[in-house]
């Protein structure tokens, strides 16, 4: 008779119920398919259809058709005109750029580029990465009454850049390898080789320094901006024009330049090591074959 009192039914039912409710008030279906679209796209060079999209999530055609619908509706993602394929669009992008991260970063940064750009009489930006791109997040003019600058929101091909290889160098092994796998598809091998032999010499000298490339006459020098992860999350860049009347040399005006990213950076919760000043001229002009 005390045998048959022993099991304890009382037990799994209090177990149970609070699964069932954790349930509940985590599910959303719609959500994470919806993610799960974005984070697919976000990792993708070239378009996919909604077939292919149900196909790499491993859902069926009827689980993403709706989700696909509502996130081309509401300007995430996007095709371009005459192809079939979604690409993501920069609409994340825009919402990234209200983000306090990144928010922060302009904010701690402007003063310090505005010292900066005082103390080395040129203009400076700062550019993250966008997937294989730059955008330039931030700029401060030159107090001089001739100037280079570039508009905040400008996108170029990193790596046809002095901010992009820099950024390209001081990523992450997983982020670099990305890049550096759709370098190899996009330009002849020997192109590809060269630019990856140049970010191995960006992140052993610790910055980016390049003559002409974008315009004749400007020298761009770039630092990395490194957070707390040790990896950069941005890159300050002057154009440096040489005036007639320079009342700050190059050799003085690039110091102030790491000076200002060094500052930045400790903010940031990271550490950027001095290169030698003055810094080595860099010998090429530009890299081989401009991207883009």
């Amino acid at each position: 008779m005390p045998s048959k009192q022993i099991p304890t039914a009382k037990a799994p039912s209090v177990r149970k119920t609070p699964k069932k409710v954790e349930k509940r008030s985590y599910e959303a279906p719609a959500l994470e398919k919806g993610l799960d679209v974005l984070e697919l796209l976000a990792g993708l060079s070239r378009g996919v259809n909604q077939s292919e999209i149900a196909q790499l999530l491993g859902r069926s055609l009827q689980e993403v058709y709706r989700v696909v619908m509502v996130l081309e509706r509401r300007g995430y993602i996007q095709r371009h005109t005459g192809e079939d394929g979604f690409y993501l669009s920069n609409r994340v992008f825009d919402l990234a750029h209200r983000y306090p991260p990144l928010a922060r970063l302009v904010d701690l940064a402007t003063p310090i580029m505005n010292a900066a750009s005082v103390a080395a009489d040129q203009a400076m930006h700062i550019a993250i990465l966008d997937k294989t791109d730059i955008r330039v997040v931030a700029q401060v003019d030159s107090p001089a009454p001739l100037g280079f600058r570039l508009r905040v929101g400008t996108k170029n091909p990193a790596m046809a850049t002095a901010s992009g290889r820099l950024l390209v160098a001081f990523q992450s092994p997983e982020t670099k390898a990305w890049i550096l796998d759709e370098l190899r598809q996009n330009q002849s091998a020997e192109d590809a080789e060269a630019l990856i032999r140049r970010t191995e010499r960006i992140h052993a000298r610790g910055y980016e320094m390049v003559t002409g490339e974008g315009l004749q006459g400007i020298t761009d020098v770039s630092f990395p901006l490194i957070d707390h992860s040790g990896f950069a999350t941005a890159a300050l860049t002057m154009p440096f024009l040489q005036a007639a009347r320079q009342l700050v040399d190059f050799d003085a005006a690039c110091q102030a330049a790491f000076g200002a990213a060094q500052t930045i950076t400790e903010l940031l919760g990271g550490r950027l090591a001095e290169p030698t000043f003055p810094l080595a001229r860099i010998a090429a002009k530009r890299p081989p074959d401009r991207i883009g």
